[in-house]
């Protein structure tokens, strides 16, 4: 299956190379984050995706909102540049398709109900014989074998498993992220894992089996506190947003009702933060603060301190003083805030892509190579690609026709 040249152009109008996954085909049976933000990763960087949805209905998480001028907040972000294929994969006439597909395939990913596939006959034993060349990645709540093999796993629930929860939230009530971490670990895993194995087949000349688990993906995120609570010790702390064990490090209370996020991390800059900052050099050796345990300790008391200073001032009063000192900073900010943040601005990191319903907004990827940009293609409607799809690999109108009444397709 070809992949279109996707050579890349410039603001400036200089050709840049071929994007570094030209020439690979992804056939992905996906839905909800994890898979579609890995796929969408191989899609910025060139591959081509085929995104297998059910007739009429599609990805599930077309529908979680409708926040984005009627498209759904989660499906935009992680569904560009793909093409998408209608397929019923439990109607008899839909198997000889995807074994075309796959046949000239070079990664399948999915992330359907565990057991699922294997059913279907696409596990890897069962592709690998058939498409020895074939990369095969699984994404699931848990992984292959082990008691929680056929739990069901959702990212909230992954949150809770991998003990992000417990240690996330203020004293009094543990709290989730605010966006999907555990499906993008898993999706940011499976897309690096991806990579590997592809250049383990240039080796190899062999497809390689990628079980790629959300609680694993998140328990190795989850290393700083599990060491910190290792043999038994307690746990860090929740603290809001503030650190649970460098202080001052989290968010204090501006004068004109912003608030800034300090991050102090060494004795070095607590001296200067004193000296510059709030201009009180004996707070920098007074016993209670003198290290950063005694301050974590007394935090109460140092908070005060510095919430008073703070309320005589702005931000932008407290974000000078601190720059002037060099003392980490940085402003809680809302989405809007974002939207409109001069670094990424400046940085010119927004683009548009195009739609179902128009042009919309998007980031670049966060790492930027000089040889090439990367790929951002529309998202697709369901089933938009469908017939172009099948008549490329060679059925005919009447056949799809025939699919279509079926509701195969």
């Amino acid at each position: 299956m070809s992949n279109t040249p996707l050579n890349s152009t410039t603001s400036s109008g200089v050709k840049k190379g071929p994007l570094p996954l030209e020439g690979i085909t992804v056939v992905s049976l996906e839905h909800a984050i994890a898979a579609p933000f890995c796929t969408r990763q191989l899609a910025d960087m060139g591959a081509r995706v085929i995104k297998i949805e059910r007739p009429g209905v599609g990805d599930f998480a077309r529908k979680y909102d409708e926040r984005t001028r009627g498209m759904a907040s989660h499906f935009v972000w992680t569904n560009r540049s793909k093409e998408s294929l209608t397929l019923d994969l439990k109607h008899a006439d839909a198997g000889p398709v995807l074994e075309q597909l796959l046949a000239q395939a070079d990664v399948l990913v999915q992330n359907l109900a565990p057991g699922a596939a294997a059913r279907m006959g696409l596990s890897f034993e069962a592709l690998h014989a058939k498409f020895p060349k074939l990369i095969v990645c699984d994404i699931s709540g848990y992984g292959e074998g082990g008691p929680y093999e056929t739990k069901k796993a959702y990212d909230l629930l992954i949150q809770s498993e991998s003990g992000f929860v417990s240690v996330t939230g203020s004293a009094e009530e543990p709290s989730k992220a605010g966006c999907s971490i555990a499906d993008i670990s898993a999706g940011s895993y499976a897309y690096s894992s991806i990579l590997n194995a592809l250049l383990l087949r240039h080796k190899t000349g062999l497809g390689s089996h990628l079980d790629v688990s959300m609680l694993e993906s998140m328990v190795e995120w989850m290393s700083f506190p599990l060491y910190y609570a290792f043999e038994g010790a307690a746990p860090p702390p929740r603290a809001g947003a503030s650190h649970a064990t460098i202080y001052p490090y989290g968010p204090f209370p501006v004068g004109d009702g912003n608030t800034i996020m300090l991050g102090l991390q060494n004795e070095r800059e607590w001296v200067i933060f004193c000296e510059k900052v709030i201009e009180q050099k004996s707070l920098a050796v007074d016993p209670e603060f003198d290290n950063n345990t005694k301050r974590t300790a007394n935090r109460a008391r140092l908070r005060a301190v510095i919430v008073e200073l703070f309320s005589k001032m702005t931000i932008a009063q407290v974000e000078r003083k601190l720059e002037d000192a060099q003392i980490a900073n940085a402003r809680v900010n809302e989405m809007k805030d974002v939207w409109a943040h001069p670094q990424l601005k400046a940085r010119n990191r927004w683009t548009e892509v195009q739609s179902p319903v128009g042009l919309l907004p998007a980031l670049l990827p966060p790492a930027t190579n000089n040889q090439f940009d990367a790929r951002m293609d529309p998202i697709p409607g369901i089933g938009e690609h469908t017939r172009a799809i099948l008549k490329e690999l060679g059925v005919d109108e009447a056949a799809v026709a025939r699919l279509a009444a079926d509701k195969a397709i």
